[in-house]
Formats: C-alpha cells, structure tokens, sequence
C-alpha cells in the first residue's frame, strides 16, 4: 500500500514560468537575427518572411512569397536592405532559396524535425500584418499532417502547430527551444483558432540541397499518399530493422509505379533500397532524381502479414 508524503515541497510555478520564459528567449536570440522581410521586385507585389541558413546570404522562404518575382528585396532586423535572387523554387513543399546580394552575417541552422514530438515547445518569428519582428510561441501540435500546396499536390511530413501565424509569418522559421528550425511557417487555416502549418526542417533542407546542386528539385514519382505511424517491435524485429517509426500507405494511385509494383493500402514501406524509412521526409529524400526509370527495391510489411520486397520503377515527376 503506498503512501502520501505531506513534506512535499510545493512546485514554484514562478520558476517554471521563468524557465519557460528563459528558454523562449534564448531560442529568439539565437535566430531571430537571421530573420529578415522579404518583398517582390517586380510582378505582384507582395510581402513575407525568410531566414538565413548560412553567412553568406542564402535565405529560405516559401514559394508563395516569392511567387513570380525574379528579385527580392530583403530587410534584416540591423536595418541592412539589400536585393536578393530568386535561385529556385519548389511549388510542392512551398519552400523558395534566396540568395542575397550581400552578406547576411547571422544564419540559423536548419534541425532535425525527425527527433520532435508532439508538446515540444515551438516558436514563429515573422513579420505579421506588417509588424516586423514579432515572435509567437506555442507547441507542436502534430506531426506528419498533409496539406495541399498551391498546384493541388499533397505535401506530406507537415508541422501543425498552435503558434500564432498571420499572413506575413509566412516563409519564417519554426524553431525550437534550443535555437533550431524545425520548420517553415507556410499556412493558416483561415477562421480556425491556434491551427497552423510548418513545412518540416528536414524537408526544407532536402529542397535546398536540390535547388543548389541542380537548380531545381528532381524527383521520383510513384504514386502514393502515406502517413509516419509508430512502427510495431515485432514487425521491425522479424524485417530486422532498428527504426521506430515506418510510413504506411494510404491511397495508391491508379496505374502509378506503385500499383504496378505491387503496393496497396495499408502496407507499411520499411526501406528503400536498403535504407530504412522511419518518415514520409526519407521517402521524399531517397525518391531522388537518381531513382527515376530504375528499378527501385521497397522492403514493405504487407496488409496480408507478410514482409516482402516490391520492385519500383519511379517516374520522372512533372
């Protein structure tokens, strides 16, 4: 039989509070300085936020601030304007790269959006309705939420959360109590209270790479919707994997590579070619451009019980 300890000391909620304060305020200062203003040069005039990722002036927005501009103008918190050019941009994750016509000075660093969980703390910075520098805090609400981008395309590995976004905050970052983007602030269910939208870090960090090293984002196509879902020990002992998580197939298209491969609803993909798939981010990532018109193999647990390897052939996307 257990017992009550009546010398409990009582908890401090000042210092709790404190400490939340504390660790919200650090966070802001770490990359609150790499946040600027991002207006259209030309085109539709427009206006919303970006963030440095290296001293160099790369900056990472979202396609829809940027739109048809080939010029920005970028604002940074010291006061610095400067024109910037539009190096790529990828309408199915809604993320744009910025490269500034001059030296940023201070960059944030994209995280591992892979390692949050829901109630980690998360905090906006953007330029709201035109008050620039404004930081919100809230939580994460959810992981491996979808939404459709601009074209219709449905983007996966999304970031709900009840941080406060207005139009403005879109294209800042997401970021966490220990100073990292976790995300990139891309919408707002409009009439909906504490209900808003990141593009995950780790997503944001594939486009980058790809616009880079290509100018573009190439990718492999093969038709699936999919969710990130807790992977059971047992499935993962038996394909003899490590992960915790896996993706698990929600809608095949009809005629699509995955249907002639031989996937269906419910069947949970385990690894690409080898490399284990814990989240609907890997799927994108390993789904490269390398992948397009060879055979791919997709370790799956099957709806049926059983762990076997599918061959894909990826398509080029439009």
């Amino acid at each position: 039989m257990g017992y009550i300890d009546k010398n409990l000391a009582p908890v401090d909620d000042g210092a709790l509070m404190d400490a939340y304060s504390q660790s919200i305020a650090h966070a802001v200062d770490i990359v609150g300085p790499a946040v600027s203003r991002i207006e259209r040069v030309g085109g539709r005039s427009g206006h919303g936020s970006g963030f440095a990722i290296s001293p160099d002036g790369l900056i990472v927005t979202n396609n829809h601030v940027v739109d048809d501009a080939r010029l920005v103008r970028i604002t940074t918190p010291d006061g610095l304007v400067t024109e910037g050019r539009v190096l790529g941009r990828d309408i199915d994750t809604d993320i744009a790269l910025v490269r500034a016509n001059t030296s940023i000075g201070n960059w944030a660093r994209l995280g591992d959006s892979k390692r949050l969980r829901r109630g980690h703390i998360a905090i906006a910075i953007g330029n709201p309705l035109g008050f620039e520098w404004t930081v919100t805090a809230g939580i994460v609400s959810a992981l491996g939420r979808s939404m459709r981008a601009a074209n219709g395309y449905l983007m996966d590995d999304v970031i709900q959360t009840d941080a406060a976004l207005n139009p403005g905050n879109s294209g800042g970052p997401l970021v966490s109590s220990g100073g990292e983007v976790i995300g990139v602030n891309t919408a707002v269910i409009q009439g909906a209270q504490s209900i808003a939208f990141a593009v995950a870090a780790n997503t944001a960090n594939f486009v980058v790479s790809e616009i880079l090293r290509y100018g573009r984002v190439r990718r492999a196509f093969i038709g699936i919707a999919g969710d990130t879902i807790e992977l059971p020990r047992r499935i993962a002992l038996e394909a003899g994997t490590t992960q915790k998580t896996s993706v698990r197939v929600r809608r095949v298209e009809p005629g699509s590579p995955a249907e002639r491969g031989g996937l269906a609803d419910g069947d949970y993909i385990l690894a690409i070619d080898g490399k284990p798939v814990s989240g609907v981010d890997d799927i994108v990532r390993l789904l490269d451009g390398e992948k397009i018109g060879h055979g791919t193999e997709f370790l799956v647990f099957t709806v049926a019980g059983k762990i076997e390897t599918r061959t894909l052939l990826p398509l080029a996307r439009a």
